[in-house]
């Protein structure tokens, strides 16, 4: 939902992200969409920006939480409100993010509530809750709210998926060909084709936020530990690259055989 909405330019300011699922990383992968140079697919997780938030070290991301008390003081809120109309260092944005809306009493959101809907153009928001109500109505009405699914409601994985992520963790010469001349005689159809980058994808950006010290959730977790261990940053993000490349072109209509044999060759040269 986050990439759709930026590849379009409608990425909302003000974001609530609310459930049981991992809702710093999701606030990470959101203000790097924000911050991301890319011209395509955003965030990339490749760019500058990109790294730079997902290393929590980018000089626009602020992090407004206090590990001592309980809750957020109004002075603090305040001193929110002062940096939002400073200029951005370095991105298109300022990203302020709340990784607990539970610090954040009515008289805190209230404080937020003209700045979020009357602030400077370059400022967004990101509210991190395990439920929404958390917020309240008058400032939530404001938000774009985005549902975190848990680990339970992980889509599944693949087998096709499951084995090519295992011959990318593996690194073994000729293992990508071998794979990708099975799935050939097993005549793999585009639509499960696609759906096999596409999940390998996933479990790839989810290897790479693992070198940024971000663990993965559910099923996938073990892969793309995996992955991150055997894998360098530089062949993990070249490898995306590649399969964004290639689910591509399943949109139209070429052979899985010609897709598998033109991707199966790539991957030994990343690999």
């Amino acid at each position: 939902a986050i990439r759709a909405a930026a590849k379009s330019r409608t990425l909302s300011h003000a974001i609530i992200l609310a459930g049981s699922g991992d809702t710093a990383a999701a606030a990470r992968f959101a203000a790097a969409a924000h911050l991301c140079r890319n011209e395509g697919e955003r965030p990339c997780l490749r760019c500058t920006q990109c790294r730079k938030v997902m290393e929590d070290i980018h000089p626009d991301v602020v992090w407004v939480q206090d590990t001592e008390h309980r809750d957020l003081s109004v002075k603090d809120i305040r001193q929110v409100r002062r940096d939002v109309y400073i200029r951005p260092n370095e991105g298109e944005r300022k990203v302020c993010i709340f990784p607990d809306c539970k610090q954040l009493t009515p008289q805190d959101q209230n404080v937020l509530l003209k700045i979020v809907e009357e602030g400077p153009p370059y400022a967004a928001f990101l509210f991190c809750a395990e439920n929404g109500s958390a917020v309240l109505q008058t400032l939530r009405s404001r938000c774009v709210e985005i549902k975190l699914r848990s680990a339970k409601g992980e889509e599944e994985l693949s087998e096709e998926a499951q084995a090519l992520c295992k011959c990318l963790a593996a690194r073994k010469r000729g293992a990508a060909v071998a794979l990708a001349v099975k799935l050939e005689k097993k005549k793999l159809p585009r639509e499960d084709l696609s759906a096999m980058l596409e999940g390998t994808r996933g479990v790839l950006a989810a290897a790479l936020m693992a070198h940024y010290g971000v663990e993965a959730d559910g099923k996938r977790r073990e892969l793309a530990e995996n992955i991150a261990k055997n894998l360098t940053k530089v062949q993990i993000m070249r490898t995306i690259e590649l399969l964004q490349k290639y689910h591509g072109e399943c949109s139209y209509n070429v052979g899985s055989g010609h897709v598998l044999g033109a991707l199966a060759a790539e991957l030994e040269g990343i690999l």
